[in-house]
């Protein structure tokens, strides 16, 4: 069984697993299916609003496609996340890509 079947069929039993979601969309953002990867980026952070790495590595795949106002805008909302639960070093990581892209 491949990484991808292993994390959908955990999804089919728990939704909401917050690792498994994050993991899928990290598989697809790998393989370059670019759209599923942020639909699954997306679901993850509305269910998971706290999941402050799902913000940053978002954030990288809009950029990597081409997308920065999106990508500036995700930054936003994960530096916000993480001062709200207290994850400095993703703050700094997330400032830092922000100040690349001109935000």
């Amino acid at each position: 069984m491949d990484k991808m079947t292993g994390l959908k069929e955990i999804l089919t039993m728990d939704p909401k697993n917050s690792f498994a979601r994050y993991g899928l969309a990290m598989e697809l953002a790998g393989r370059g299916e670019i759209e599923a990867a942020l639909s699954e980026f997306a679901t993850l952070l509305e269910q998971n609003p706290d999941y402050t790495a799902g913000y940053f590595m978002s954030a990288q795949t809009l950029s990597a496609a081409g997308r920065n106002a999106e990508a500036i805008e995700r930054l936003k909302a994960g530096i916000a996340c993480a001062a709200r639960t207290g994850n400095m070093h993703a703050k700094s990581e997330m400032q830092g890509m922000l100040d690349e892209l001109g935000g």
